[in-house]
């Protein structure tokens, strides 16, 4: 089929003006309503966010099990490390205890092997963003 030179000059603009008009009575149509407790939910996870340190630097992990024995093994980390970054970190199912913000892998193991006489399970973690 041929078409005529200036009929698709014509037709497509014509085409594209009423698709533009669909979409425009279809998105005026459109209305959204949000719980507020949606926002209260989404301040909350903001603020967990941003205190977990997950990022390209090593971590040492020292424990993986249930919230209150995590809880419990965060408070008892705390209490002889006051100077080194520590958190609990969930994924489904598990908690994991996260503790250290190390530039390199070796500063990390140095680490690692002191915190393996109190946390045999202990282990080095790259978290990925």
């Amino acid at each position: 089929m041929k078409y005529l030179p200036g009929i698709k000059h014509i037709l497509l603009p014509s085409l594209l003006c009423i698709l533009s008009q669909k979409m425009v009575a279809q998105e005026e149509k459109m209305t959204v309503t949000q719980d507020p407790k949606f926002e209260q939910l989404l301040n909350e996870k903001r603020k967990i966010n941003s205190s977990i340190t997950i990022n390209d630097r090593y971590k040492i992990q020292i424990f993986n099990g249930d919230s209150e024995n995590s809880k419990k093994t965060l408070m008892d980390f705390k209490k002889d490390n006051k100077d080194m970054d520590a958190t609990i970190v969930f994924s489904t199912p598990m908690y994991k205890v996260w503790v250290g913000n190390f530039k390199t892998r070796i500063e990390a193991e140095k680490n690692l092997n002191t915190l393996k006489k109190k946390y045999p399970n202990a282990f080095l973690i790259k978290p990925n963003k």
